[in-house]
Parts: C-alpha cells; structure tokens; sequence
C-alpha cells in the first residue's frame, strides 16, 4: 500500500471517529431527552440500541483501525520511535479511549435498562446517573480527539 493511500485511509478513520462521535452523541442525548419529556419508551428503547449499534460497527471499527495506520504511517515515513509527538498522539489516544470505553459499558447498561423497564418512569435514578456520567464523559474524549487532530496537523511542533 501506498504511503497516500494509508494516509487517506488513516483520514477517513479520524472522520468517521470524529463524525460518528459527534452523531452518536447528539442522537443518544436528544434522544434521551425527547423520550424523558414525551413519556416514550419505545423511543429511548430504539435510539439506545441504535447508540451501541453505531458505536460497534463504526466508532469501535475505526479506532482499532486508527492507531494501525498511524503507525504504518509512521514507519513509511520514517518517524523515530522516541519522538515526543508520538508519544503525545499515544498518550491523548490512550486517553479518549479510556473515556469512551466506560461510555461503551454505559451504553450497554441503559440499553439493556430500557429495554427491561416497563415505562419511562420506571427507569430510576440509577438509569439517569449512568446517563450523566455518559455525557460527562464525551467531554474530555471529545476534546482529546480535537488534540489529536492539531497534532496531526502540527506534527513539526513536538517532532
């Protein structure tokens, strides 16, 4: 494979990171709140599965994916193995993962709830804690994805 075409597919794995990050969480959160305040279960029941399956198929694919790419760019290009940049890429990679593979279980957990509650209501405090701590954790992942796109664009400053 070409050094290009690994860089393109190493792209497209940051869009679609970025792209299904930002969709699953605007989905799952209005989603979440549109079933809240309408009293529908059958909706939260839908967007929640709908969340685990968006985050199996495209999130979870991509960012295996990502740091392969990025070290077979790395290698191509001849990057030392020593080099702070790539230090930094693992260390905020390692990060956002530690946040979003909590959310993963969180996910799991509220649609497995839903699924077994028998209306809206029925949910408990539990359920809404988990979805607190869901969002909260979007946060910082989302901001470290953001750190590791400058990165990629400013590979110089910490080479």
């Amino acid at each position: 494979m070409t050094y290009l075409a690994l860089k393109y597919l190493h792209l497209i794995g940051s869009a679609i990171l970025f792209g299904t990050g930002m969709g699953i969480a605007f989905f799952a959160w209005f989603g979440y709140r549109k079933a809240l305040r309408e009293d529908q279960l059958a909706l939260l029941q839908g967007v929640l599965s709908l969340t685990v399956t968006a985050d199996t198929v495209f999130t979870a694919t991509a960012a295996v994916l990502q740091p392969i790419t990025g070290l077979l760019l790395w290698h191509m290009a001849g990057g030392s193995w020593t080099s702070p940049w790539l230090a930094w890429v693992f260390g905020v990679y390692v990060f956002v993962g530690a946040c979003w593979l909590p959310v993963v279980v969180l996910q799991v957990r509220l649609r497995n709830a839903a699924r077994a509650a028998p209306s809206v209501a029925a949910l408990g405090p539990q359920f809404h804690r988990w979805f607190r701590v869901w969002f909260l954790l979007g946060w910082p992942a989302f901001a470290g994805v953001l750190v590791l796109f400058a990165l990629m664009l400013g590979r110089g400053w910490l080479a």
